[in-house]
């Protein structure tokens, strides 16, 4: 079976950062190469969604819309998706209709899919919003279905909070609500959740989890790299209560961290992953079909492996000078 890697390259749309573009890949553990026939330009790669268990298909989100290959990326074909103003920030398959698709935009909006990405359309997602964050960029950076209870879905945003529905997406509510002197606890970057009503979110200041389905909020005690708290951007979901967070120091941070909790968030211990990071980890992933491999990356392309759920690690860099990863998948 043909084992592929894939990384994208992207960066933040407000015009005053840096962006990079581009979409890599490595089959087999091989050299990385530029995956990018179909796309009508340098895709700003925001997103990837695949499953080592439907060989050959990947989906990208990006700057233009949303593209799909069903060839290990050799080729690409843009969906009928609408396209976004700014870009398509995330992606997310339902965890037991694998024909479903949910994507996250930028101005806030979800499209859903239930023919594998041919057809899309509108989930209604008009929710009050904290008021410290009026003004600011809202982009949905992560959806996430409750495996126990499919009608109840959870989307972060950032900057704006924790928007959830309980009737399968045709109504949203927010999930964060209170008295906010700075945004720093409503910008959040990633949200999981287990099906036991336990929900997790990373944001600028730490994680925080809540263990009835977001009525109540307590903070994660993830070590900081900063006085303020760690720069928390992905989540995972490993084996068993195994979850693993990649953290930093910033956004455009000189200092990084890969965490592992085993017991379901009420302890992390910062992983040696064999070589320093140098920049706050944007990107991870879990394989569907095998909890026990993983694989992240920085910002700056440090790229690494594990087949056994974090304990050991091997180093799979992108070339020299490619960098910003938003996005890391497996298929």
């Amino acid at each position: 079976m043909t084992t592929t890697l894939y990384a994208g390259l992207a960066g933040d749309t407000d015009p005053r950062r840096f962006m990079s573009s581009g979409l890599l890949r490595s089959r087999n553990g091989g050299a990385w190469e530029r995956s990018e026939s179909g796309f009508p330009n340098a895709p700003q790669t925001f997103a990837l969604l695949a499953d080592i268990r439907r060989p050959g298909e990947v989906f990208a989100a990006t700057q233009d819309g949303i593209f799909a290959s069903a060839d290990h990326g050799d080729s690409w074909t843009r969906l009928d998706a609408p396209k976004p103003e700014f870009a398509v920030w995330s992606l997310t398959r339902h965890p037991h209709e694998p024909h479903t698709l949910f994507a996250g935009y930028e101005p806030t909006a979800i499209f859903k899919s239930t023919d594998n990405g041919r057809t899309w359309h509108d989930l209604d997602v008009t929710v009050g919003y904290p008021a410290i964050t009026a003004g600011m960029p809202r982009r949905i950076t992560r959806i996430a279905v409750d495996p126990t209870n499919t009608d109840r879905i959870y989307a972060s945003i950032e900057i704006g909070g924790l928007i959830m529905s309980e009737d399968g997406g045709r109504s949203w509510r927010q999930a964060l609500d209170g008295l906010y002197v700075v945004e720093d606890a409503v910008d959040l970057h990633s949200v999981l959740v287990d099906g036991e009503g336990k929900v997790s979110v990373t944001t600028r200041v730490g994680a925080f989890q809540s263990s009835d389905n977001g009525r109540r909020w307590s903070k994660l005690p993830v070590p900081p790299l900063r006085e303020k708290g760690s720069y928390c951007r992905v989540l995972g979901q490993g084996p068993a209560d195994t979850l693993y967070l990649g953290a930093g120091n910033d956004f455009d941070g000189d200092l990084g961290g890969f965490f592992r909790s085993t017991d379901g968030g009420a302890s992390f211990h910062r992983l040696d992953l064999g070589a320093p990071l140098k920049s706050t980890v944007f990107a991870m992933v879990v394989d569907a079909a095998d909890p026990r491999r993983l694989v992240c990356s920085d910002k700056f392309g440090h790229v690494f492996l594990s087949e056994d759920a974090g304990d050991s690690w091997r180093s799979h860099p992108l070339p020299r000078g490619i960098g910003h990863v938003f996005s890391i998948a497996i298929g």
